[in-house]
């Protein structure tokens, strides 16, 4: 015996794609054709451009045109859809928002790639906050805080990262670290 239940639904889609849609009728004379459902699309549309372009702004403010062009110019199809979610959502959503100041950012940002072992993001947002106004006196600082609240062996691995960053900004001078 056919579950009735999984009948039903066939009947009801099958119905469904034989019934005409309210939206895609033709438009008394006059009236426009606007469907909703595309004005929508073409909003969010606006508004991922309009993301992408302020997370862009400030990506290229916090680590440096020479490092997102770099990274940009390396995305290819399969990598271009990663480039624009950590635009548009990293750059564009988190570290636009209100409540924290681009130094506060690189502070938490710094822990956590600290305490997760991500040397080479940890690299580059030690270039980061030095760009966003930290002294290495505060990143040492916030590296103490790692080895007690993440572990030793966390912190010493990042303290190597830090000091070798360090001595290449101090190195390079003050130009350079704004490029």
């Amino acid at each position: 015996m056919p579950d009735q239940d999984a009948t039903a639904g066939t009947q009801a889609a099958q119905g469904a794609e034989e019934a005409p849609s309210p939206d895609h009728g033709a438009a008394a004379p006059g009236q426009e054709t606007a469907d909703p459902g595309i004005q929508e699309v073409a909003m969010e549309e606006r508004a991922a451009l309009e993301q992408s372009a302020r997370g862009m702004a400030v990506r290229r403010q916090v680590l440096g045109d020479e490092h997102v062009d770099r990274a940009t110019a390396a995305a290819d199809a399969f990598t271009a859809p990663f480039q624009d979610l950590i635009t548009r959502y990293a750059w564009g959503e988190i570290w636009t928002r209100p409540g924290l100041t681009r130094p506060e950012r690189s502070m938490i940002t710094l822990t956590a790639l600290a305490c997760l072992r991500q040397e080479e993001e940890l690299a580059m947002h030690v270039r980061a906050a030095l760009r966003n106004g930290l002294s290495p006196e505060q990143i040492r600082e916030v590296l103490l805080q790692v080895a007690i609240y993440a572990g030793v062996p966390a912190a010493n691995r990042a303290f190597a990262i830090a000091q070798r960053v360090l001595a290449d900004a101090a190195q390079a001078g003050p130009a350079d670290e704004a490029e």
